[in-house]
């Protein structure tokens, strides 16, 4: 009965994986749709705090409000602000992600007393349970449990069970650090934007000082304290891109680290109940002849 009930789930899961491709999809585009508007909103929002004219340090560090490089509000400043909100959406996605799949454990796949022993007979309603909660195989303690649960069916070994438990969870493991490579890319991306701000803003503040001095000359005048200011600030607004681009990061990895550390511990504790509920109470049937 087992085997026709197994053969049988095969196709309707077959059939159903590319609908959790199209549910997925779509979630990751509207929270990128939604992550750009907020960044777009927020630079709109930094810029009637900090109209044209102002030029306090705030206005430029935050937006450089009074750009001579670029014309704004196409500035590195507001640019990289785009890619923190992106980045920001990415997490909030790796969030959710990871409390659903730590939420898997709690809908009593299996059985959590202490005295309950599986036979392969007891597991076939286990089986339909598991592939009953999550039709798309979109969870990582489904995948698991039905892998385990098929290799317990075929080679009735539990040896044979925890090692590819193991051997499981070490590619999710992989897997997991695989849904961080975009969002290490965008925080890689923001302080890269700040040091080309910072590049440009020094080679635009030097071709500013060679004109001034240049004229200076031909004028056979002194350098006046005005261009001096005019070159310093040119040159600390170039700083400032730097500046607000590691800020960025460092908020950026520090809450990477929560959510990936989220992550794994949600997958740890998959493998531990799975170890405690599933491994620990299998019953290896031998043949009478078997020593």
């Amino acid at each position: 009965m087992s085997d026709n009930t197994g053969a049988s789930s095969e196709p309707a899961r077959s059939s159903r994986r590319p609908a959790a491709r199209e549910e997925q999809v779509p979630f990751r585009a509207v929270t990128l749709f939604v992550s750009l508007l907020v960044g777009l909103l927020l630079v709109g929002a930094l810029s009637y705090v900090f109209p044209a004219g102002d030029d306090s340090v705030a206005a430029e560090l935050l937006i450089d409000r009074n750009t001579r490089i670029f014309p704004y509000p196409f500035t590195i400043q507001n640019v990289m602000w785009v890619a923190f909100c992106v980045a920001a959406g990415e997490l909030v996605v790796r969030h959710f992600t990871g409390r659903r799949e730590g939420d898997q454990i709690y809908l009593g796949l299996l059985p959590e007393d202490d005295e309950t022993i599986l036979r392969k007979r007891d597991l076939t309603p286990i089986y339909q349970r598991t592939v009953e909660s999550d039709p798309e195989r979109r969870y990582l303690l489904q995948r698991l449990l039905t892998g385990a649960l098929l290799q317990f069916r075929n080679s009735g070994s539990v040896d044979q069970v925890n090692s590819m438990i193991n051997v499981s969870l070490e590619l999710y493991q992989h897997e997991i650090e695989l849904r961080y490579n975009m969002l290490r890319y965008v925080i890689w991306l923001i302080p890269t934007l700040g040091f080309i701000g910072t590049v440009l803003g020094i080679a635009f503040a030097m071709r500013t000082a060679g004109v001034m001095f240049a004229g200076a000359s031909i004028m056979e005048g002194s350098i006046g304290p005005e261009m001096m200011e005019q070159v310093t600030g040119d040159l600390g607004v170039a700083f400032y891109t730097t500046l607000l681009a590691l800020l960025q990061s460092a908020v950026l990895m520090f809450a990477m680290h929560i959510m990936q550390g989220k992550e794994e511990g949600a997958l740890n504790r998959i493998g531990q109940y799975c170890l405690g509920n599933l491994s620990n109470r299998l019953h290896e049937e031998r043949s009478p002849g078997a020593r």
